[in-house]
């Protein structure tokens, strides 16, 4: 079985309240879950302390029965100690589409042929 810590919603309409938890992957994201180890609420400052309330004692032992963090929750393992969290890098993600690119070009041969036409 393999174990995800992720975050499972709770709170009303527009206002989030999230619950670490360590579950079965293949269950539905707010569904069933073995443990609650944690809560975060994204509505308080970030430099609030009861914005990320974390049970590190369970969080270590389930990462070493194997559990992996989601993304949003290797965060807070990060920033409590736990886990490393690598730094992203896409290069490619700022670089326009095809289309983008193919528009530019014509703008471009549009520019170039006004420009020669006015001289």
């Amino acid at each position: 079985m393999s174990l995800k810590i992720r975050l499972a919603r709770g709170g009303t309409k527009k206002r989030p309240h999230y619950r670490i938890v360590v579950a079965d992957a293949r269950s539905p994201r707010d569904g069933r879950f073995i443990e609650k180890i944690g809560t975060f609420n994204p509505l308080l400052a970030k430099d609030s302390a009861e914005r990320v309330a974390l049970n590190v004692e369970r969080a270590q032992y389930w990462l070493s029965q194997g559990a992996q963090a989601t993304d949003r929750v290797l965060r807070f393992l990060d920033a409590a100690g736990l886990a490393k969290r690598p730094a992203r890098n896409n290069p490619v993600k700022a670089e326009p589409g095809t289309k983008a690119k193919e528009r530019a070009a014509e703008r471009a041969a549009a520019a170039e042929k006004a420009a020669a036409s006015a001289e």
